[in-house]
């Protein structure tokens, strides 16, 4: 396994992009986003450091893994949404909630990767592969209406605290609307908007089109 230290690509003073190290490998290890049966390559994957503004203006120092692939896109997005004052809350790794979706979303924190399958499949999630980004996830829930097979129906909300903001009509902080500056850099670079799915909702969510991602997914099975 090939892992670095050094940057791959330096814009300016707080914004860089590079391999990962080995002791940034571990510590993926032991918080589980790189699980024992993860088939994407480390040295696939990049380690953003980026700095974001919360909403009152103070600035904080980011981190994100991403695939290799949208590293520079993700990494030119970031900078520009800082230089806009863009809020965003928390940025750090799911490691540091040992790659617990629920309590990391309900921590308003905005991450990458996670290694995990589809459900009952042997496809890899796009945020399994590193090319899905979520951003302030409590403001910006994942909603959905299951059918069950007693043909009942059942409402799913993640986190479950984001319920107070599924009404999109209403103004709040942190929140993603369509054409908002998060919105138009993330789709003017091939991303597609959870928001705009016609069977679910995902408003924190941003992924690279399924013809992109299914090839990795395919080569990574292998």
């Amino acid at each position: 396994m090939a892992v670095k230290n050094e940057a791959v690509a330096e814009t300016r003073e707080g914004f860089s992009i590079r391999d990962i190290s080995e002791g940034l490998f571990d510590r993926m290890k032991r918080g589980n986003t790189y699980k024992e049966d993860c088939i994407v390559p480390p040295e696939d994957l990049r380690y953003l450091m980026v700095l974001h503004k919360d909403l009152k203006g103070n600035t904080h120092r980011g981190e994100m893994v991403v695939h290799k692939v949208i590293a520079e896109d993700v990494l030119e997005i970031f900078e520009k949404l800082y230089d806009a004052g863009y809020p965003i809350e928390r940025m750090v790794l799911p490691d540091n909630y040992m790659a617990d979706d629920e309590a990391m979303m309900r921590d308003n924190n905005s991450s990458s990767f996670n290694f995990r399958f589809i459900s009952h499949t042997n496809i890899i999630s796009k945020h399994g592969l590193g090319m899905a980004v979520d951003i302030n996830t409590l403001y910006n829930p994942y909603h959905k209406i299951v059918s069950n097979e007693d043909g009942s129906t059942e409402e799913v909300i993640e986190p479950a605290a984001g319920k107070a903001y599924l009404d999109r009509a209403k103004n709040f902080d942190y929140k993603i609307a369509k054409d908002d500056l998060c919105y138009r850099l993330f789709t003017e670079k091939g991303f597609e908007w959870g928001g705009d799915w016609p069977d679910r909702k995902d408003y924190q969510h941003f992924e690279l089109p399924s013809d992109i991602t299914e090839k990795y997914s395919e080569m990574y099975s292998k």
